[in-house]
């Protein structure tokens, strides 16, 4: 009963008129910004973080929240009707999705993507409900050496686990590892890297970085992008799928809920990976997989489910552990921590109503996510009639006024352009900058908590490996590291042997025949 009742007073957290109304509002800007290509979640949360501000802190999170998971259903819209994924995360719906429309099945492709999500999102927040408390009291445990080991294992799953070039990957993290640095020291007060800048004595805030990089430079780089033609939408009729796609969607479903749950709380994970898994493997064990491609129900499904579970279940290691698992948490984060809460294994106990409050909005906001996504189908595909010419500058413009308003600060708009440049430039020549982030957000965290820790072991780092728990996670930090290598070694060994073989009876062959 110690349990529940902590989980019930969430829920009159979220009924409040106030919370409910920005529940709604996320929601709404989340599937909007799911359906509008180029313009994410996390560049969005990036952008309206100034607005945090001037509400209460678990009614902010619960708007965040609701754009993070909204946009997953927006990304279906104009992936099945204009074979357009407005998502990351619904690259692969359009696979089956959009030749789903072509014969005539729109609304099913829609009503299946809309179910799926709903059972994926919802399987995914009671898994929330009962895994995080678990965690956080495992958590309770940890300490500087635990969180060192966490932080740089965390860091570096993101950079080898991520989709694009590791080796780039892992350069920008190293990038914001050092802008982590920039300030004075916290243990000796000197200052590092501030050029005898008075304004980065303190550092070099958040908010500047994730709205530069995010939201500036995504608007730039989506510009100079050629947006294609709006197409005519295929008409959605016969929303509710029948008793066939059902039965072949419903084992999908189940799988995606259960993938995509574990993928979320990976580090490096999230909803883009989930989606991917989920149809690699729905094709894989799939008896006919020459139907996925032209028009397959569970190629729907399947990954429709997994995304929203996983977009879920992100939450678990930023609230439990105060660890973002992908680059949209690393802005959730930093937006707790502006609104003076720091997430971790202490949420669960000192900020209950904020926990349970954001965890239960959640349910609300899936609720309100089934009803409003096929409705609003065609309103949505409307927007997308609207000129990138039109929307990037209004867009920009907002950003650097909401830059502005932070501290009333120049400087702040400054660095806001510094940093767009610097997130467009990283876009061009492949870098992406959710590594980055990630590594700032975290390198804090790292930094103090392995300073500490070496005091702690009078400098030796092989004390690291006199705690079970940071020798764990050292271990896979190492078997992360190595393994890829050690990978590519053995295909290189296996494919220079294979060509020594074929040589070789290519050579035989030729000695036969001239006998």
């Amino acid at each position: 009963m110690d349990f529940f009742n902590p989980v019930i007073n969430g829920f009159s957290v979220v009924l409040e008129p106030m919370n409910l109304l920005y529940c709604l509002i996320g929601v709404v800007i989340g599937m909007l910004i799911g359906v509008l290509p180029g313009l994410g979640p996390a560049a969005t949360i990036a952008i309206l973080l100034p607005l945090t501000y001037s509400v209460e802190p678990v009614t902010a999170i619960i708007m965040l929240a609701g754009i993070f998971y909204g946009a997953q259903y927006g990304g279906t819209i104009t992936s099945v009707l204009l074979r357009l994924p407005g998502e990351a995360s619904s690259v692969v719906t359009v696979f089956d999705g959009y030749q789903m429309a072509r014969q005539g099945k729109a609304g099913t492709a829609l009503g299946l993507a809309a179910i799926g999500s709903f059972i994926g999102g919802t399987a995914a927040i009671i898994g929330l409900t009962f895994l995080a408390p678990v965690v956080a009291g495992f958590a309770l445990d940890f300490g500087p050496a635990e969180y060192s080991a966490l932080a740089m294992l965390g860091i570096l799953l993101v950079a080898t686990i991520s989709g694009g070039s590791k080796a780039k990957a892992l350069i920008a993290a190293s990038v914001g590892l050092l802008l982590a640095t920039v300030g004075r020291d916290v243990f000796t007060g000197e200052s590092r890297f501030t050029f005898g800048n008075l304004q980065l004595a303190d550092g070099i805030d958040f908010v500047p970085i994730a709205m530069g990089l995010f939201g500036l430079g995504e608007i730039l780089y989506n510009l100079e992008e050629r947006h294609r033609a709006a197409k005519a939408p295929s008409k959605v009729s016969n929303v509710w799928p029948s008793k066939t796609d059902l039965k072949h969607a419903s084992g999908a479903i189940t799988r995606g809920s259960v993938l995509g749950f574990f993928l979320g709380i990976l580090p490096g994970g999230g909803a883009t990976i989930a989606s991917m898994a989920s149809y690699a493997m729905e094709k894989k064990r799939a008896k006919h997989p020459e139907r996925f491609g032209k028009g397959a129900p569970e190629g729907v499904a399947g990954p429709e489910t997994a995304n929203n579970a996983a977009a879920t279940s992100s939450f678990i290691p930023l609230l439990t552990l105060g660890i973002p698992a992908n680059a949209t948490m690393a802005l959730m984060f930093g937006a707790l921590l502006i609104q003076g809460v720091t997430p971790g294994p202490q949420l669960v106990e000192q900020n209950p109503d904020l926990f349970w409050g954001v965890v239960n909005s959640m349910y609300i906001g899936n609720i309100l996510l089934l009803i409003m996504s096929l409705p609003l189908v065609g309103i949505f595909v409307r927007i997308l009639r609207v000129r990138a010419a039109i929307l990037a500058p209004i867009t920009a413009l907002i950003t650097l006024l909401g830059a502005y308003t932070i501290n009333n600060s120049m400087f702040d708009v400054a660095l806001v352009v510094f940093f767009g440049v610097l997130g467009y430039l990283m876009k061009k020549f492949g870098f992406e900058p959710g590594p980055l982030v990630l590594a700032f957000v975290l390198g804090e965290l790292l930094e103090s908590s392995l300073r500490r820790s070496l005091l702690v072991f009078g400098g030796d780092p092989t004390g690291f490996f006199t705690r079970p728990i940071s020798a764990t996670l050292l271990v896979v930090f190492v078997l992360v590291a190595v393994l890829p290598g050690v990978r590519s070694m053995v295909a290189k060994r296996k494919g220079t042997t294979a060509a020594a073989a074929t040589a070789g009876n290519v050579t035989n062959q030729n000695i036969k025949e001239k006998v």
